[in-house]
């Protein structure tokens, strides 16, 4: 892997000339730096890289230790991670030297923030200029529609990359067509909505829904749907069988057959350094974290991690401490290290004794967490997650069935993914969304009894063996998909030759 600024790309007039029928495919990486967002685009480099494809990926400085120990490998030299300056706070309104969204002091700054990263445009368009060989297409994250002027402007193929479930993709693109937003804004909070023109019949409600609906949040959305459509193709964080029919009916709903499933792409992680180092740089060390799971029976522990964008107040954070105290059952509980949180939860654990009366069978994470490494190791039994995508589908992948904690956007079709269609999890029983800046306001919606009670429903219930069955199954078919001759690993063979032929079209 190669790192440089900007100000050194700088090519040689031979290279420029060299001919683009003996080139591979290059392609231009751009993710959102969010952690959501970051990681599996990172993972999408490895993949085209491994399939001999020239990539590189631009980012801003503080965002590139976040993926140099992903793309450091030898064998990764195709890749190159390039930066440009995020937009100083006098032009952006985002406070200084936050880069990442996980580094906003309030998420309600999180529509700023985005905003701000369209700045970046002019910037990019310039890189663009300097790359040789010339990028074949530009690979975009969804929430930075600027990036259909650059791919526009060099008249290159804009690829989508969503990290989203088929379902939540299916289910907005079935509530813009059915014309229905301004009902659902409309209808009382007790209302249940059955969302449009699903193969199944899947419900919410409007508490669970008001994020996704939010006002200046549809604003983005909207913008971020026009370049969509605008966009030559889609890949997915996602494989072929995993949900078949809501993959079928996205794919009309875009009348588009340039729909690629090339996931689930963390998978291309492989050894125990790869999982380890994914992301940001662990707050444990993975020898201490391994030997401590090597002492755990096959299944028994429980992992809790509600995401690098916990928004939950304090007193939540500590009720699922709590139950899984009261699980009795080992277990390892990562907490995102927040201002707004970590004086009261740190004074909490402090005065209560929490870690002293759970140190046997207790592992507390203050920050990041290898969580590839934990969810694959035999010894994880449980999954307490969010339900964002990327742990979604990588506690589908480890074969770990989830309790389902949902707290924004589309972690709330991701709920109904893992509980109502696939069954391989139980919800928690979250009835509201948490609005950013609007915590206090929630508070505690799920208590103690409620968390241990989901915990040991998929630990020891009724209907365990065959939820373990399910998602065992689903683990084998996401790792059959992206080995040589599976579904995924064709679909990437297909995206790189249909960019290839396109390049030729164009040349």
């Amino acid at each position: 892997m190669q790192q440089r600024d900007i100000s050194l790309c700088t090519k040689s007039s031979q290279a420029i000339m060299a001919s683009k029928s003996k080139q591979p495919p290059h392609f231009l990486l751009i993710p959102l730096m969010a952690q959501g967002h970051l990681i599996p685009m990172a993972d999408l480099a490895k993949l085209l890289a491994e399939n001999g494809a020239r990539v590189t990926l631009i980012t801003t400085p503080q965002n590139t230790s976040r993926v140099n120990s992903l793309l450091s490998h030898p064998n990764q030299s195709q890749i190159q991670v390039l930066h440009l300056q995020f937009p100083p706070h006098q032009q952006s309104g985002v406070p200084q030297g936050c880069e990442n969204c996980d580094s906003l002091p309030s998420l309600s700054l999180l529509p700023k923030f985005l905003s701000a990263t369209s700045l970046l445009c002019r910037a990019t368009e310039d890189l663009f200029q300097q790359l040789s060989p010339r990028p074949s297409c530009v690979v975009s994250d969804t929430a930075l529609p600027w990036t259909i002027k650059v791919a526009h402007k060099f008249n290159v193929p804009r690829l989508v990359f969503y990290s989203f479930s088929s379902l939540h993709l299916l289910s907005m693109a079935n509530l813009r067509a059915a014309g229905v937003i301004d009902k659902i804004m409309s209808a009382s909070e007790s209302e249940v909505i059955v969302m449009p023109n699903l193969p199944d019949k899947v419900e919410v409600t409007k508490p669970q829904l008001i994020f996704t609906l939010d006002a200046e949040f549809m604003e983005l959305a909207n913008e971020m749907n026009k370049a969509d459509q605008a966009s030559y193709g889609i890949i997915l964080n996602s494989f072929d069988a995993l949900e078949p029919n809501y993959l079928e009916e996205f794919k009309k709903a875009t009348g588009s057959d340039k729909v690629w499933c090339v996931g689930p792409v963390s998978l291309c992680n492989r050894d125990t350094t790869d999982k380890a180092v994914r992301g940001n740089k662990a707050a444990i060390d993975e020898h201490e974290c391994l030997k401590w799971l090597d002492r755990q029976q096959p299944g028994s522990v429980i992992y809790a991690a509600l995401g690098s964008l916990c928004n939950i107040v304090t007193a939540q954070i500590i009720e699922l401490g709590l139950a899984l105290e009261a699980s009795n059952r080992p277990f390892i509980w990562v907490i995102r290290q927040t201002e707004a949180t970590k004086n009261q939860l740190e004074k909490w654990l402090s005065e209560s004794g929490f870690e002293e009366r759970t140190k046997e069978r207790g592992l507390v994470v203050r920050g990041w967490a290898p969580q590839l490494l934990i969810l694959s190791h035999p010894a994880a039994g449980a999954f307490v997650t969010h339900c964002g995508w990327n742990s979604t589908i990588e506690g589908i992948t480890a074969g770990v069935p989830m309790v389902a904690w949902p707290l924004f956007g589309d972690q709330i079709f991701n709920e109904r993914l893992i509980v109502q269609l696939l069954k391989v999890g139980v919800s928690v029983g979250v009835e509201k969304s948490v609005v950013w800046g609007g915590e206090e306001e929630i508070g505690v919606q799920v208590k103690m009894e409620g968390i241990r009670d989901a915990i040991e429903k998929v630990m020891d219930g009724d209907g365990n063996k065959e939820m373990r069955r399910r998602v065992r199954d689903l683990a084998e078919r996401a790792k059959a998909a992206m080995e040589g001759g599976g579904s995924s690993h064709l679909n990437l063979k297909r995206l790189m030759e249909d960019i290839t032929q396109a390049e030729a079209r164009e040349a």
